[in-house]
């Protein structure tokens, strides 16, 4: 299907946009700190009388204030029913497959059911299947993730099942499409270009992959290289998209989002 004919449709939920793990990691200490902070400063002022300390904990709050406040703006900015940052990623995403819409698509690392539920929209005769490994830092789960594609009707052509990226549960080449979005970085001490050429183990001969990630060079490595590799090794029409730029708008407001590497490895097997 041309990119430009790509017709996606829109999700009527705003509850299962995908959210950065900064937004949820961290708000149990801001929190904490915000009530306890305060306390230490006021103790140290004038119960204590160590006006240093006082000052050094009334610095350490206003910048955990500060960071708070940045990182709800990031939450709201992805939010489905707020910035929508996340369904224009997803949109991206999917626009550059080219892809007939039939057979079987895979998402490595679903978590809410997103993207997911995005390409079941998007290709009506399509069967979805999302994994995911549902660690304890996100509140998504195999039940969400089904109850948000029933809420959007595709409940019939979405599966979902726990999964872990380093080692698919698929024998190979067992789909047409393969897509993933912000998942492989959060997989500590993995090779990333392993995890990569672990998701395309399952792509079928002539499928079409679209694999996202804030491919940061102390993590990934050399991306460009790695294409080439792909290329070498019999791909097809593989390429890097800067979705800072495509998806986001600018590099700069990506940045803003802890996002400013964002790049999308597309091809054919």
């Amino acid at each position: 299907m041309n990119k430009k004919e790509l017709n996606q449709k829109n999700i009527r939920l705003g509850t299962h946009g995908k959210t950065m793990e900064a937004g949820c990691q961290s708000c149990l200490l801001h929190h904490w700190w915000n009530r306890v902070g305060p306390v230490l400063a006021v103790l140290s002022f004038y119960v204590f009388h160590v006006a240093v300390l006082g000052v050094l904990f009334a610095i350490i709050t206003i910048a955990l204030v500060v960071l708070l406040i940045w990182i709800t703006w990031i939450r709201r900015q992805y939010a489905f029913g707020g910035g929508r940052i996340m369904e224009q990623v997803h949109r991206v995403i999917l626009s550059h497959l080219d892809y007939d819409g039939e057979g079987k698509i895979l998402e490595v690392g679903c978590g809410s059911g997103a993207l997911t539920i995005r390409a079941a929209l998007t290709w009506t005769k399509a069967k979805v299947i999302g994994i995911d490994y549902w660690g304890a830092v996100y509140n998504y789960s195999k039940a969400l993730c089904e109850k948000n594609a029933a809420s959007e009707g595709v409940a019939s052509r979405c599966v979902f099942q726990h999964g872990d990226a380093k080692q698919l549960d698929f024998p190979d080449e067992s789909f047409d499409v393969v897509i993933s979005n912000y998942v492989y970085h959060n997989v500590m001490g993995a090779d990333m270009q392993k995890l990569l050429l672990e998701s395309l183990r399952v792509l079928k001969k002539g499928g079409v992959f679209a694999l996202n990630d804030d491919m940061k060079q102390k993590m990934y490595g050399d991306m460009e290289g790695f294409a080439q590799k792909l290329r070498d090794m019999g791909y097809e029409e593989v390429r890097l998209v800067d979705t800072a730029q495509e998806a986001f708008g600018a590099h700069r407001r990506a940045a803003m989002m802890m996002l400013g590497s964002s790049r999308l490895l597309v091809g054919r097997k």
